[in-house]
């Protein structure tokens, strides 16, 4: 339950030759700039560790009957129409890899993805309840370093000319284990030198590491392939744990390590000016004194907040069975959208393995934006649950449009790929940061207690045990077509949505009892969403009346209405 904490931390060995060579400290400013740049390098190198088996599933369960490749497009080189040729281990390409290349080989990925996301889970609760106990430098560079050695090894089965299904099984549940230490640990340093204002904006920009994560994972995976198979799991394990070493010489976890008070320490406001979060961070003499010293301790006063306390914060069990949902819908596309790039004739012909693997990049380019806009609209509404759900409900169409028009051209395909990007990502990344964080500073647990890491690690946690059951039903649904697989995501994208419905009607009441102070911005989005019904309307005869449409038309309006929504909502 909870407990003081004592541990014992200290300042990072990097910061102290900086000082050193300096002769001076660096401002609270620079420091923020810092942690954010580091926790962002940090996860985006968890994410890159991941992409390696979505990247190779078509090189080892690769599909016999294929039409021409692809030729490259749009930017010569970068995507190729190369298909994969392994160096020569006895086993052909064309066969894939035992005991993936079998009759059953989808459903084994999809069975290696659960044994990861399975173990990601259930080892969240445990990090997220450490994270909150322990130094969590120490903590995040054990998690990288281990993470980039088992994923490292899954690779070596390649070298090794390992078949067995139980290695590869082993590999990834433990790598799963070690993955767990990162979100929990990020978000809490973050929320420890970051406030609340302006925090789904700063957030929302700082999550692109998922999606930078997962491209820069794509591409590496990728660029290798010529070499084996191997080799795109050696190299995202080599960067992880060059990651981890970048975060134990430079990660300030806690603003007390450097002589900062906590950012979300109570302050009455008889000392404190309105909105001024920055005044009551500045260091004073005593912690410039302090600063010349590398050991801290834990702030006896900050508590770390069991599981059972952790749930009975408002909100945080609506948000962690949303993101269950919401998760399922993000790594189903994580894990298999290169495979079904790679399997799907589009515009008349296949892509090879590497060209899936580089286009699949933009979903996560659409992700980017979307973690981004999510943010923006959350702060100025002040409304993270009807954001959150607005953006699922708008999700529904956006997949249900991929799945039927992805296949015209690969124009279309990508602007169809990167909306539906932007609309999966969005309440994702606004719910795993801005959300966690909020709660895990909540009133109900008085701002100070070190609850940042447990509530993360609840809802992110509940979120992960749909990861991996989206992938793992991805394995066995791609077997009967895919139009099964995108029903199953549009389903949990609405059951996502609905799960908000309570807080969603509760901050609208609350809207509804302010005085309302400008009603052009309503009255502009009246028009858009009309717009998008009737575009929906079109789109939604056309697939079920037969009805018909002129797809290219379409995609383009669809491009120009999310423009014209973005502008609106950046001008509200």
């Amino acid at each position: 339950m909870a407990g003081n904490s004592d541990t014992v931390r200290q300042t990072p060995p990097g910061i102290l030759l900086i000082r050193k060579i300096r002769g001076k400290d660096w401002s609270l400013t620079t420091y923020r700039y810092i942690i954010l740049l580091i926790t962002f390098i940090a996860y985006a190198c968890y994410h890159a560790s991941r992409k390696p088996s979505s990247i190779v599933k078509s090189v080892l369960c690769p599909d016999p009957v294929k039409g021409p490749k692809k030729k490259p497009w749009p930017i010569g080189e970068f995507f190729v129409r190369q298909e994969f040729v392994g160096l020569d281990r006895n086993v052909s390409t064309a066969k894939g890899w035992d005991p993936f290349n079998g009759t059953h080989g989808t459903s084994k990925l999809g069975e290696i993805d659960l044994a990861f996301l399975a173990c990601y889970s259930v080892g969240m609760f445990v990090a997220g309840h450490l994270g909150d106990t322990l130094d969590l430098r120490l903590f995040l560079t054990t998690g990288m370093v281990g993470s980039g050695i088992f994923v490292g090894l899954f690779g070596m089965g390649y070298f090794l000319d390992i078949h067995a299904f139980g290695f590869y099984l082993i590999m990834q549940m433990v790598a799963g284990l070690f993955q767990a230490t990162g979100w929990p640990s990020v978000v809490a340093v973050i929320g420890n030198w970051f406030g609340k204002r302006k925090r789904g904006l700063i957030m929302g920009v700082w999550n692109a590491h998922t999606s930078v994560g997962n491209i820069s994972g794509s591409l590496l995976a990728a660029s290798v392939l010529d070499y084996g198979w191997g080799w795109s799991f050696i190299l995202p394990g080599a960067s992880i744990v060059m990651g981890g070493i970048i975060v134990y010489l430079f990660l300030a976890a806690y603003p007390e390590d450097v002589g900062f008070p906590y950012a979300n320490d109570p302050i009455p406001s008889s000392e404190r000016l309105p909105n001024d979060e920055e005044s009551h961070m500045q260091k004073g003499k005593t912690a410039a004194v302090e600063n010349n010293s590398g050991i801290r301790y834990g702030s006896g006063s900050r508590t770390s907040v069991g599981l059972f306390q952790a749930c009975l914060i408002p909100g945080v069990i609506p948000f962690a069975f949303c993101l269950f949902f919401a998760k399922l819908v993000a790594y189903t596309f994580l894990y298999w959208l290169p495979f079904y790039l790679s399997q799907t004739e589009i515009g008349g012909e296949y892509l090879s393995v590497k060209t899936a693997g580089n286009l699949s990049t933009l979903f996560d380019v659409g992700g980017i934006f979307g973690g981004i806009i999510a943010g923006y609209i959350s702060d100025k509404l002040k409304a993270r649950a009807t954001t959150a759900a607005t953006f699922m409900y708008a999700a529904i169409p956006s997949m249900l449009l991929y799945r039927t028009y992805g296949s015209v051209s690969q124009t279309v395909n990508i602007v169809l790929m990167m909306v539906a990007g932007l609309f999966v990502n969005g309440p994702y990344a606004l719910i795993t940061t801005a959300v966690s964080a909020d709660l895990g500073t909540h009133s109900s647990v008085r701002g100070d207690s070190r609850a940042l890491a447990t509530v993360t690690a609840i809802i992110d946690g509940t979120g992960s045990v749909g990861a991996a059951l989206g992938p793992l039903l991805t394995g066995f649904l791609s077997t009967q077509g895919w139009d099964a697989v995108f029903i199953m995501l549009m389903v949990g994208a609405l059951i996502a949505g609905l799960l908000l419905s309570r807080l969603v009607v509760a901050e609208i009441t609350e809207k509804i009892r302010r005085p309302v102070t400008t009603s052009n911005g309503w009255q502009n989005n009246e028009g858009l969403i009309q717009k998008f019904s009737a575009i929906l309307q079109l789109l939604l005869r056309s697939h079920f009346l037969g009805t018909e449409v002129d797809h290219q038309n379409c995609a383009n309006a669809m491009a120009f209405l999310l423009c014209e929504i973005v502008i609106s909502l950046w001008m509200m």
